[in-house]
């Protein structure tokens, strides 16, 4: 017994669509079209239907949300002090787990506007990321240079 396939009725395969005067591949799912390939443009999904709407103010402000979260991200990468005064467990495991769950938010929202497949939403993540990572070394090689670190007391408590 044979069963053929309606492809057309699944509204899951992939299709070319012209946009102007280029082509470009996306993926019809019921109601909801996905990208499938890097793009130009102010016309995209990012995080939320309907952000940034088609609207050029609303994409500029989408990428210094994508670039902050992605800065923010290697930001909270950094080791979390607690102050000696504080109780082990509160200090250690409560307030380092929401540190941490904070920090895997924004990864996840980053990682899922990263896959909205724009360009300068791409670009700007990378961005983000590389200048949140020199602000951390530098400020590490810059500790570890400073005279306060080689008397014992630590110059980088600002975090707690």
């Amino acid at each position: 017994m044979s069963h053929t396939h309606d492809h057309e009725n699944m509204d899951m395969h992939n299709k070319p669509m012209s946009n102007g005067n280029d082509t470009m591949m996306m993926m019809n799912m019921g109601n909801m079209v996905m990208q499938m390939n890097f793009y130009w443009g102010k016309n995209a999904t990012i995080l939320f239907k309907g952000w940034p709407d088609n609207n050029l103010g609303m994409y500029i402000l989408s990428l210094f949300f994508v670039f902050f979260m992605a800065f923010a991200v290697e930001i909270l990468s950094m080791d979390l002090i607690i102050k000696k005064s504080m109780n082990t467990i509160v200090g250690g495991l409560i307030l380092n787990s929401i540190y941490y769950t904070v920090r895997m938010v924004l990864v996840y929202f980053v990682m899922l506007a990263v896959m909205s497949f724009n360009v300068g939403i791409f670009i700007v993540a990378i961005l983000g990321h590389g200048l949140g990572y020199f602000f951390v070394k530098f400020r590490e090689l810059a500790a570890a240079d400073s005279p306060a670190q080689t008397t014992g007391s630590n110059a980088t408590e600002p975090w707690v």
